[in-house]
């Protein structure tokens, strides 16, 4: 069992950058997979970036090019760079981490990961 804590987000201008931290406990983190999603009011939740237990990253088409997922397994810890920031990324965003094997864009429906942050908020203002 893994606990997750998310933190870093915040206000920023259109164009500004930020980075998401999310903090794990437990025991083989290594072994999760870990990802990101957001959630937008009125919006359903939507996968943001994965990387796989075994180093393979996907991103989703609207961060793509602007936001880079990476993780430091010594330290149990997640990020999320993000770049470029638009006012449509303006969501709560949450860390989340799955044992589960999963193949192509499966990952984005969150229904794989049993493990979820609280979430931290971000808004882009334009």
């Amino acid at each position: 069992q893994v606990q997750l804590a998310e933190s870093g987000g915040g206000s920023v201008q259109a164009g500004g950058s930020l980075r998401l931290s999310c903090a794990a406990s437990g025991d083989s983190y290594s072994s999760y997979s870990m990802a990101w999603f957001r959630q937008a009011p009125g919006k359903e939740r939507e996968g943001v970036a994965i990387i796989y237990s075994h180093g393979r990253i996907d991103y989703s088409d609207d961060v793509k090019g602007r936001f880079t997922i990476s993780r430091e397994n010594a330290q149990k810890t997640l990020y999320l760079d993000m770049t470029s920031l638009r006012p449509e990324d303006t969501a709560v965003y949450y860390c989340a981490a799955s044992n589960w094997r999963m193949s192509g864009s499966a990952w984005s429906t969150g229904g794989a990961f049993a493990y979820w942050g609280q979430g931290t908020q971000v808004i882009v203002s334009s």
